[in-house]
């Protein structure tokens, strides 16, 4: 009994913190903006879009059950929209939209699945996590080279910022995928006691029976 009041306790003090954090920043934002004069709703409109799915995010990454996870992800595709309209709201590049989705789903996806993963110590989810956020990263990288260097997509922006990033940005993830298939992987049957203690968080399984028994 005294163990499920203390997992509740914890449960509860996860919640409140995450919340404390958010009224924090939203202060911080609007004391921000009082003191220097700065009007959001004019300059940073997207911040409308990026605080309540940041809010989401973190309030789902807050609660250990799937209830969590199916907050934390509608809060991450929420807030990249905000964070991908930021910039194109500071550059002039909403043409941009014809590849960025890739960075909100299944990018965003995919990062709020590992990150959830991380702090509840779930190795399935850290798993599909990377790989749907490489999938994302690489449509964006693919599909960003051939609108922005092949066709040209945004001539008439303000910059040429992601015309010019997209080469080192495809180089980069390239090495990255040479790398990582390069270099030797574990054998999965050698670490899989150690996952799955750390995937039952931190409990070490008993055990099958007495040797010589």
């Amino acid at each position: 009994m005294s163990g499920w009041s203390d997992d509740r306790n914890r449960k509860t003090e996860r919640g409140g913190l995450a919340l404390g954090v958010l009224l924090i920043v939203a202060g911080a934002l609007f004391l921000v903006g009082e003191q220097f004069n700065i009007d959001w709703g004019r300059y940073g409109w997207p911040a409308f879009v990026v605080v309540p799915g940041a809010a989401m995010l973190v309030l789902g990454l807050a609660i250990p059950n799937e209830a969590g996870l199916g907050l934390a992800i509608p809060g991450g595709i929420i807030a990249s929209v905000g964070l991908v309209l930021a910039f194109q709201a500071a550059t002039d590049t909403y043409a941009s939209w014809a590849y960025a989705w890739a960075l909100v789903a299944p990018g965003s996806v995919g990062v709020s699945l590992f990150l959830y993963g991380l702090l509840h110590r779930r190795l399935d989810l850290l798993d599909a996590g990377l790989r749907s956020a490489a999938v994302g990263l690489g449509l964006f990288v693919g599909f960003g080279l051939f609108f922005e260097n092949v066709i040209g997509l945004d001539d008439g922006a303000r910059t040429t910022a992601l015309r010019d990033a997209m080469p080192f940005l495809a180089v980069a993830l390239g090495v990255i995928i040479v790398v990582l298939n390069v270099l030797p992987r574990p054998h999965r049957g050698s670490d899989r006691p150690a996952a799955d203690s750390w995937n039952q968080g931190g409990s070490v399984p008993p055990s099958q029976g007495t040797p010589g028994a």
